[in-house]
C-alpha cells in the first residue's frame, strides 16, 4: 500500500477573519544550536512545534541534550550534551544541522556532521561556514560526505565576509562567543534572525556587540549560563497568509506579526493594490484590490524583499491580469513553482534567469506536488485562488516551516483538509 501525504483544496473563496503567526522557524533553529553551549536548561518560548524543529531536537538528543515540551515551550537540558557527531541520518534531512558545528567545536573542541540537506531550491554551499571555522582556529577535513572539525582553543579573530550568508554569520556568532579574545565580523547579514540570537546569546552571558555599519564585535567568555527568551513571530508565515488575502481578494488581520520586520514584504503587497494599515500589534490585511502587475520584483538579503517570499508572490501574480517580473537574487533554482503554477493554467516563462508572469489566466484545480518549503505553501495560496479541487501532494516539505497552514487557512474561511491514509 502507498501512504497519501496531500493537502486537499477546494478553492474560489475570499479569506476573512482573524490569524495569529507562529514563532519564527529561522529564529528558532539557531537559538536551539546556542543551547549547546552552556550546560544546563535552556528555555525557548512560543517556540513552533514543525518538523525542522523536531529534527533538530532529535540531534540534539543524539549529543546527549534531554528535551521536553510544556505547550508551546521547549526546554532544552544540556548537562550532558558531550556528543560530537551528527549522524549523516539526520544531517542530509536539514541544513540548519550544519550551524551545530560552531557550537559542538566551541563546547567540545571537535564535531563531525555529513553534509547538510533540506530543500532543493539551488547551489547552497558551505565554503563560508568552513572559512569562518577556520579563521577562528579550527581545521576542518573534508571527507567525501562528511565534515569533520577540530580545534584546541577557538581564537578570536577579524572576518570579513565576502558576501552575506545568514548561516555562515550565525555559525560564526556560536562559535566566537566562547573563544579566546576578540571577534569582529563585517559584511555580516542583518536579517533579524541574527539579532535575536545575538540577544539570546547576550542573555546567556555573551559579549556581543552589533555596530551601526552592521559588523558584530564579540568578546569571548570562558562560560554560558542557560537561556531563556521568547521566539518572535515568523514574518515567513506572516507574508505568506497576506499573500493567500491577495491571492484570493480577500481580507484578514494577521494579529502578531512582526510589522517592524516586513517593510519591503508591505511594500510590494502595497504595489499590487494590497491594502493594509496597523491597529497596535494587529495588521489589518486587504487584498480585494490585488489587481496590479510588478514591472519588477526582485529578491535580495535583508531588507530586501525575502527570498522565502519569491514563490507565494509569483501565485499571486499569476491571478493579476499584465505582465510581471520576477529576478530571483539569491537561490538561482527558485522557479520550479512556474511549473506546476502553468500546470495549473497560468502562463509563466523562465527566460534570462527571470520569471515573466502573464497574469489573470484562471487557475484550474488538479493535482500537483510541492518539492520544496515555500514553493508548496505558494501552491496552497494558489489552489486557494484556482477553481475547483487542488490536492498537493508532499505537504511535508510545507511542515518544515508552517505549523498549521490547513487549520489556519481553514479558521480564515479556506477549504482544505489534510489527508494522511493509505490507497
Amino acid at each position: 500500500m502507498n501512504e497519501i501525504d496531500e493537502i486537499v483544496v477546494t478553492g474560489g473563496r475570499p479569506l476573512h477573519g482573524t490569524v495569529r503567526i507562529q514563532g519564527s522557524k529561522n529564529t528558532a533553529l539557531p537559538v536551539m544550536a546556542a543551547a549547546l553551549l552552556s550546560s544546563g536548561t535552556s528555555v525557548l518560548r512560543e517556540c513552533p512545534k514543525i518538523t525542522d524543529v523536531f529534527l533538530m531536537e532529535k540531534i540534539l538528543r543524539e549529543l546527549g541534550a534531554e528535551t521536553w515540551w510544556e505547550d508551546h515551550d521547549l526546554y532544552l537540558d544540556c548537562s550532558h550534551a558531550d556528543g560530537t557527531v551528527i549522524p549523516e541520518y539526520f544531517s542530509g534531512k536539514m541544513r540548519s544541522s550544519v550551524i551545530l558545528l560552531g557550537a559542538m567545536l566551541g563546547r567540545n573542541g571537535k564535531a563531525r556532521t555529513g553534509y547538510p540537506g533540506g530543500c532543493v531550491i539551488g547551489k547552497r554551499p558551505v565554503d563560508l561556514h568552513i572559512q569562518v571555522l577556520q579563521k577562528l582556529g579550527a581545521r576542518i577535513v573534508e571527507n567525501g560526505n562528511e565534515i569533520q572539525a577540530t580545534c584546541g582553543k577557538l581564537k578570536g579573530a577579524e572576518v570579513i565576509f565576502p558576501k552575506s550568508s545568514v548561516g555562515a554569520t550565525e555559525q560564526g556568532i556560536l562559535a566566537a562567543v566562547l573563544a579566546e579574545g576578540k571577534t569582529v565580523f563585517t559584511g555580516c547579514a542583518r536579517e533579524p534572525e541574527i539579532t535575536w540570537l545575538c540577544q539570546y546569546l547576550t542573555g546567556m552571558g555573551a559579549k556581543i556587540e552589533i555596530l551601526e555599519n552592521g559588523s558584530i564585535c564579540i568578546e569571548g567568555v570562558k562560560k554560558l549560563h542557560p537561556g531563556s527568551g521568547t521566539i518572535p513571530p515568523d514574518r515567513i508565515v506572516a507574508g505568506t497568509y497576506l499573500m493567500a488575502a491577495a491571492a484570493t481578494r480577500g481580507e484578514i488581520i494577521l494579529e502578531n506579526p512582526p510589522i517592524d520586520e516586513m517593510h519591503a514584504i508591505l511594500e510590494v503587497y502595497r504595489k499590487m493594490g494590497g491594502q493594509c494599515h496597523r491597529i497596535g500589534g494587529k495588521l489589518i490585511v486587504n487584498g480585494k484590490n490585488a489587481g496590479f502587475p510588478l514591472e519588477l520584483l526582485e529578491t535580495d538579503v535583508y531588507p530586501g524583499f525575502p527570498t522565502d517570499l519569491q514563490s507565494p508572490a509569483m501565485a499571486v501574480l499569476a491571478t493579476i491580469p499584465g505582465v510581471s517580473r520576477i529576478r530571483e537574487k539569491i537561490f538561482e533554482d527558485r522557479y520550479k513553482l512556474a511549473s506546476w503554477l502553468c500546470y495549473m493554467g497560468a502562463k509563466i516563462e523562465i527566460r534570462d534567469g527571470m520569471a515573466v508572469v502573464h497574469g489573470g489566466y484562471p487557475l484550474r484545480g488538479c493535482i500537483v506536488e510541492a518539492e520544496e518549503l515555500r514553493g508548496g505553501a505558494a501552491l496552497v495560496i494558489a489552489a486557494l485562488a484556482a477553481e475547483g479541487v487542488t490536492r498537493i501532494r508532499g505537504c511535508s516539505f510545507i511542515e518544515r516551516g508552517y505549523e498549521h497552514i490547513c487549520e489556519d487557512l481553514t479558521a480564515l474561511g479556506g477549504l482544505l483538509i489534510k489527508d494522511r491514509g493509505t490507497l
